[in-house]
């Protein structure tokens, strides 16, 4: 899409902003805070359907407008969201079929948020209508500088069963196989008698006696996808008639286990890539999925972009909602910073006393401004003061790794070899060792443009079709280092096994030829060759050319590989045929970046984590000490400085126990 940036200047800040639920004597003490906090830009009207529209046709913008007004006159930017992820009562009166059915064939009620059928003709027209009502007022108001669309689409949403929803799959199911018996090869529909002679014979995939079709399920998850793209798409074009110059977005959320938008599909159709980002209580080391998260969205983005939310505390979704550390709220920030991130905010500016809601966190808590989390808010609105020269500035990477939602979605069907194989968490094994080591990361499609990398990582990639195989091996075959870890290349576009041996479209790249699959059970380990282990997985492997690394020394498998190199053209191609304990595979993978001539940003202590952002005259250096002990770090001597304290830097920099510098340093021409 044609660039549209986002009008304010240096690091975004600040959060969802409703002062709707709050009365109107408060908001002048929330504009002196906000000011106090230094917040640029809050988030307005994501859920206030019902007060702009409280019976059909029946506009009242009054408060909208006093609001927009305010933030104006106290210099804070809106990002004017449309209302639509919350129809109000009176629409579902009025159109009760648009509220969804769950796979049991259950209606559910309206009540909370995203209560509606995505296929829904009659939601459409309403949320298009107010959409053109709210475009029209403001699309010239100067405190608008970005349109907000929706919220969290597929959060609550993503799949529909109603009849509506059947018939909107089938046209769905046209446009993308012309015929029935396309559909019915693709689907291999002889299996159970499953062949389809009437487009209308084919319905979502509700619950059933037994197992349904995978490829069924698979193009059901595409299409749930592609059902909400559409009504981004159509609220996108309101807006851009009306405001052609205002950028638009809409809140990703890229965070563990919500996996129902292939966001690859998504990201060109936004003018700025923004995301959602919500800590896991149950999770030690919750910092390396925020560099995930980050890395990820940046590589949507294709560079800087913004966090809509997260949290300065608790959430209050989770079985158990924990309070953040000290320091946490601020190593949380400048982590997604240092990732790239442009903007930071959260939801929300004030903590709720009512509704859902009510016992998240905020920018302003419910003990006010006499609390840990009001000083670390305004300290960080400080801070990001004090890295405004770093907006803009993008982030080199020798390594990608392959990231696919086709391949998720299809990986964690029913009936696989092993139930106990989880995308994300495969991803993550790999990615750890290289956050530790301080490796630069870019995820990328398997179609992608490989030629920046000197590294390919490929985790977790069950489902390629033949173009990305082709890319992925091309790439080693043209001098570049591939690696693929088990139960990849499997199934081709449509689900269907690739026959001839595993792991199917990679075989001959990486010179192996596997015969059967072993899975292991939960707890089960394989010993390594080396003093390492294996769980999860392993596999009969068959050295086609390759040479084995290491191999499985216990089990029915004792012998034979476990691990593989192959020369492959000009590059090499490894082959991972079990999940390594932690340690072992950091080791492999050091061994394999060593290979590939991938260097760390930067050397540092163990639990400091490092990344830079390259500007076009120096490069920012973000050092986050997760330890508990202070860090020293070597940066070059000349010139550079610290720019969260403006101290110049000579030699190295001292990072305390669980703090964060950020170093400017000045590049050569």
């Amino acid at each position: 899409m044609t660039a549209r940036p986002l009008n304010v200047p240096g690091i975004a800040y600040g959060g969802d902003y409703n002062p709707e639920q709050w009365p109107e004597e408060v908001w002048a003490e929330d504009m002196r805070l906000m000011a106090e906090a230094g917040v640029t830009m809050v988030s307005v009207n994501i859920f206030s359907w019902a007060l702009l529209e409280p019976s059909e046709g029946e506009y009242d913008f009054s408060r909208l407008d006093r609001i927009l007004d305010m933030l104006y006159a106290h210099g804070i930017a809106a990002d004017l969201a449309t209302p639509t992820a919350a129809p109000p009562a009176w629409f579902f009166g009025r159109h009760p079929e648009a509220l969804p059915l769950d796979k049991d064939g259950r209606r559910l009620s309206y009540g909370s948020r995203q209560t509606f059928c995505p296929s829904s003709p009659a939601y459409r027209e309403a949320a298009l209508r107010m959409v053109g009502e709210l475009a029209r007022r403001y699309s010239g108001h100067p405190a608008v500088v970005m349109w907000h669309v929706h919220n969290e689409y597929a959060c609550h949403n993503a799949e529909c069963y109603c009849d509506t929803s059947a018939e909107a799959f089938r046209t769905w199911l046209r446009d993308r196989y012309d015929s029935l018996d396309a559909l019915n090869h693709a689907w291999g529909t002889t299996f159970w008698s499953q062949w389809y002679y009437d487009w209308d014979q084919i319905l979502p995939p509700r619950a059933t006696g037994a197992v349904p079709n995978p490829t069924h399920q698979l193009d059901w998850r595409r299409f749930c996808s592609d059902a909400l793209l559409s009504l981004y798409e159509a609220e996108r074009a309101v807006l851009g008639a009306a405001a052609p110059e205002t950028p638009a977005t809409t809140n990703f959320m890229v965070m563990y286990n919500f996996d129902a938008l292939d966001y690859w599909r998504w990201a060109p159709q936004l003018d700025i890539v923004s995301n959602d980002h919500y800590l896991q209580s149950a999770d030690p080391e919750s910092q390396i999925d925020i560099a995930l998260s980050g890395d990820l969205v940046r590589s949507l983005a294709g560079g800087p972009w913004l966090l809509m939310e997260h949290s300065t505390g608790a959430v209050n979704w989770q079985p158990v909602n924990r309070a953040k550390t000290a320091g946490e709220l601020r190593r949380n920030a400048l982590g997604h910073v240092a990732r790239g991130a442009d903007g930071i905010a959260y939801f929300q500016w004030r903590a709720a006393k009512a509704g859902a809601e009510q016992w998240h966190s905020a920018m302003l808590p419910h003990a006010g401004t006499d609390s840990q989390i009001w000083r670390d808010v305004v300290q960080l609105g400080a801070d990001l003061r004090a890295l405004a020269e770093v907006r803009g500035s993008t982030t080199p990477a020798e390594v990608a790794v392959v990231w696919d939602w086709n391949a998720r979605w299809a990986m964690e069907l029913p009936s696989q070899p092993s139930g106990e194989l989880h995308f994300q968490d495969l991803v993550r094994a790999w990615y750890e060792p290289l956050w530790r080591a301080g490796i630069a990361v870019d995820f990328v499609r398997p179609d992608a443009d490989l030629s920046p990398y000197r590294l390919v990582l490929v985790p977790s990639l069950y489902l390629v079709d033949d173009e990305g195989a082709a890319n992925l091996t091309s790439f080693a075959e043209q001098g570049g280092t591939l690696a693929v870890g088990f139960h990849s290349g499997m199934v081709d576009a449509n689900c269907h096994v690739r026959l001839g041996g595993y792991p199917g479209a990679f075989r001959d790249a990486l010179g192996v030829r596997t015969d059967e699959l072993f899975p292991l059970l939960p707890g089960e380990t394989v010993g390594l060759s080396g003093g390492g282990t294996g769980v999860l997985w392993s596999e009969r492997v068959r050295l086609a050319g390759a040479e084995a690394v290491t191999s499985y020394t216990d089990g029915p498998l004792t012998g034979v590989p476990a691990v593989t190199r192959n020369s492959h053209g000009t590059g090499a191609a490894w082959y991972v045929a079990t999940q390594p304990d932690p340690d072992t595979l950091a080791g492999l993978l050091a061994r394999i970046c060593a290979e590939a001539g991938v260097a760390p940003v930067r050397t540092a202590p163990e639990g400091v984590e490092v990344a830079v952002r390259r500007g076009t005259q120096a490069d920012y250096l973000f050092l986050i000490n997760h330890g508990g002990a202070d860090a020293e770090i070597p940066v070059p001597p000349s010139g550079a400085v610290e720019l969260l304290t403006g101290k110049p830097v000579a030699g190295s920099v001292t990072v305390p126990a669980g703090g964060v510098a950020v170093v400017r340093e000045p590049r050569g021409e």
